[in-house]
């Protein structure tokens, strides 16, 4: 019965998009991929299908390839956290479903980040799965009509705030810069001068003079700032040196 119902969400896509190339669809136990795979396979033969889990719970994917992955204690896709198939569902799977994909946490948590930012969606690591799988193989998908499912969201506050700061981290809108400089009165009123005219804003501040390598006269300041992404990094770190300073970025 939770394999019929559930296969109501491919009757609805393809109701609303009839020319839709694949499915990509995130997979638990495989209710969800079993009902939706038969329903539109039933409707359209040639549609493909792509299941897609967490690699730190790849139960479904190993019974269909005969691998072995380590079980995982946690991940942020707990809606698909599956300790093994059902029975129902993976004769329906192997029927059906064209490939079963694995994507790991970093990939969930990029999905969840770019569906918040652009389409104002907020959607749990389980139903996040299947945009991940696009992020991590685009060439696969380039030129096809792709439907995705996203459901659920179900997501701690906490969870999701860390999630969107290492997002911005991945994308460099976020980043950390270490500076080696003299320690001399109005040096870091220059650095921050320099930072600023390059058009980064300065989140954080550290200031250390006892735990480094540099020599007594010299400081060392790790800055965090906030940046128009990955090329503008380079931008600022151009400028402070420029500047005269020995600016790295930290990862």
């Amino acid at each position: 019965a939770i394999i019929a119902g559930q296969g109501t969400v491919a009757l609805e896509m393809l109701q609303a998009q009839p020319d839709l190339d694949m499915l990509v669809v995130s997979v638990g136990g495989g209710g969800l991929i079993a009902g939706m795979a038969t329903a539109a396979r039933a409707l359209r033969p040639g549609i493909e299908v792509i299941g897609v889990q967490c690699l730190r719970f790849a139960a479904m994917f190993d019974a269909l390839h005969g691998t072995h992955h380590p079980s995982g204690t946690s991940t942020i896709a707990e809606g698909i956290a599956v300790g093994s198939p059902g029975r129902l569902t993976e004769a329906l799977v192997r029927r059906h479903v064209h490939d079963l994909v694995l994507v790991d946490e970093g990939d969930i948590e990029q999905a969840i980040v770019m569906l918040l930012e652009i389409e104002k969606t907020l959607v749990e690591g389980a139903g996040a799965a299947g945009l991940a799988a696009l992020l991590r193989e685009p060439g696969r998908y380039r030129g096809r009509k792709v439907g995705l499912v996203l459901s659920g969201g179900n997501i701690d506050p906490v969870l999701l705030a860390s999630i969107i700061e290492r997002g911005l981290v991945r994308a460099g809108r976020l980043a950390r810069v270490r500076i080696g400089a003299r320690d001399v009165p109005g040096s870091l009123a220059r650095i921050t001068q320099v930072v600023a005219d390059a058009g980064a804003n300065i989140d954080e501040v550290h200031h250390q003079r006892a735990f480094t390598s540099l020599a007594a006269q010299n400081v060392e300041i790790e800055l965090v700032l906030q940046t128009r992404g990955r090329s503008h990094v380079g931008e600022v770190l151009a400028a402070l040196r420029a500047a005269g300073f020995d600016a790295q970025e930290q990862t």
